[in-house]
C-alpha cells in the first residue's frame, strides 16, 4: 500500500499547488480593469439578456468564493467582490456562473444529472465518514467488510458527483468565454486573463475528482483484503 500513500501525497501536493496558483491568478487579474467599466453584475445581466434569459436574477451573496448558480430559484449568486468589481477576474466568474444559467435554460444533460444527484450526495456526505470509520474498525477486528462496503457505496456517490461536475464546469467556462468574445465585452488582454483564470479554476475540480477516486480505490482495496491491520 506504500504506492497508495505516494499517490495521495502527489495529489495533495497538486491540490495545494493548483489552489495557490488559482489564488495568484485571480489576484493578478483582479488588477486588470475592464476598459468598458462594467461590473460583474452588469456582465452577468448582459450575458443573460443576450441569451434570451429573462427569468434569472443576479444577486449579491456574502463571503468569498461563494459564487454559484441556483437552479431552484433561478438566481446567479455573485460574491460581493465579483458583484461590484470591474476587472477581468470578476468578469470571468460572473460569465461562468451565467454559463450555468444558460445550461439550465437549454436543458444541458450533465447539469440536469448533477442537480438530480444533489440530495443523494448531501445524504452520502453526511453519513459516509462515520460509516467508513465504523466499517474499517469492524473490518480490522473481525474481517467483516459488510459495513465497510456500505461506506464505500456512499463514498462512490460523492466520487461520481465529482466527475459529473467536470463537464458541467468546463462547459460553463466554454460558454462564458465564447460569449465574452462574441459580445466584444472584453478587450484581447482582458479576455486572455479571463480564460487563464477559468482554466485554473477548472483544474481545482480535476484534482478534487482524482483525489476522490484515489480514496475510493483505497477503500475498495482494503475491503478486498489488500490491507489487514
Amino acid at each position: 500500500m506504500g504506492s497508495y500513500y505516494v499517490l495521495i501525497g502527489i495529489i495533495a501536493l497538486a491540490s495545494m499547488l493548483v489552489s495557490g496558483r488559482l489564488k495568484s491568478k485571480f489576484a493578478h487579474y483582479s488588477k486588470v480593469f475592464l476598459a468598458n467599466g462594467m461590473s460583474g453584475k452588469e456582465i452577468a445581466e448582459k450575458m443573460l439578456a443576450d441569451n434570451g434569459i429573462h427569468d434569472v436574477r443576479v444577486i449579491s451573496t456574502p463571503g468569498q468564493l461563494t459564487d454559484h448558480y441556483n437552479p431552484a430559484n433561478k438566481t446567479v449568486n455573485l460574491s460581493d467582490v465579483v458583484y461590484n468589481e470591474r476587472n477581468a477576474a470578476a468578469a470571468a466568474v460572473a460569465a461562468h456562473e451565467v454559463g450555468h444559467a444558460v445550461q439550465h435554460a437549454k436543458g444541458y444533460q450533465w447539469l440536469e444529472m448533477r442537480s438530480k444527484m444533489v440530495p443523494a450526495v448531501n445524504l452520502a456526505s453526511r453519513l459516509n465518514q462515520w460509516i467508513l470509520i465504523l466499517g474499517i474498525t469492524v473490518f480490522i477486528s473481525s474481517q467483516n467488510a459488510t459495513l465497510l462496503w456500505i461506506g464505500i457505496a456512499l463514498f462512490a456517490v460523492t466520487t461520481l458527483f465529482a466527475f459529473i461536475t467536470l463537464p458541467v464546469e468546463f462547459d460553463a467556462s466554454k460558454r462564458a468565454l465564447a460569449w465574452l468574445e462574441s459580445s466584444h465585452s472584453l478587450q484581447a488582454n482582458e479576455h486572455a486573463g479571463a480564460k487563464d483564470a477559468l482554466k485554473w479554476a477548472a483544474m481545482t475540480y480535476v484534482v478534487a475528482a482524482i483525489g476522490s477516486l484515489a480514496q475510493l480505490l483505497y477503500f475498495v482495496m482494503m475491503a478486498l483484503g489488500g490491507r489487514k491491520e
